[in-house]
């Protein structure tokens, strides 16, 4: 219970503190919320999204998962983004993966870990499209970066191949997806893709309104 009453006190302390500076700071939180980005980011605990962008509450929409994957059968995350598009009318979306990722790691060992398999064969896809380049670099930890890096643009170009973004673009909203990448060692944020409104999904993926 020690650990669970450090975070209590530490809540109490920054309501505090919130409300030194600003008494309707809580009065103001509690409106409708009107964030201008979405961050699908990865689940490890030592990327927060706020604190490595200087965001307060109520600038960003949060989803986070395993790798930061945009997988087109996952529900909450289609949620998500449909509620953030449709509903909040997010001008950015964020994919930010992160080097050294934990699940990017695991996608590369053919070691069988159970239940994650199923999540982490997307990640394995992202490799097998890939594997030409990533095979030519011999230095381990150069392909673990450069996957790290290739998982990151290809959910970009999931997201841009859902309905909801391509409705959104239709539509005329000002959307744009980016992708991003940030750095445990130095803690810079690398930017690896971005699409803007005028972006054209062409073959198979396109959807005609």
């Amino acid at each position: 219970m020690e650990l669970i009453n450090r975070l209590l006190t530490a809540n109490k302390s920054w309501a505090a503190s919130q409300l030194e500076v600003d008494e309707t700071y809580f009065e103001n939180l509690a409106k409708d919320q009107k964030p201008d980005f979405l961050w699908i980011g990865c689940s490890d605990s030592r990327v927060p999204a706020e604190d490595l962008t200087g965001s307060q509450p109520g600038e960003m929409f949060v989803h986070r998962n395993v790798a930061n994957l945009v997988v087109h059968t996952d529900m909450n995350m289609l949620s998500v983004l449909q509620y953030a598009v449709e509903v909040l009318k997010v001008r950015h979306i964020l994919v930010v993966g992160h080097y050294q990722c934990g699940g990017v790691k695991a996608s590369m060992m053919h070691k069988d870990l159970g239940l994650i398999n199923r999540w982490l064969h997307n990640i394995k896809d992202v490799y097998d499209k890939n594997a030409a380049e990533l095979d030519a670099i011999e230095e381990e930890k150069k392909r673990f970066d450069r996957l790290v890096e290739l998982n990151v643009i290809q959910q970009v170009q999931n997201l841009a191949q859902t309905s909801i973004v391509q409705g959104a673009w239709h539509q005329g909203q000002e959307l744009h997806l980016h992708g991003w990448v940030f750095g445990l060692h130095d803690g810079q944020l690398k930017t690896l893709a971005h699409m803007p409104p005028t972006t054209k999904v062409e073959g198979i993926y396109r959807y005609d309104f």
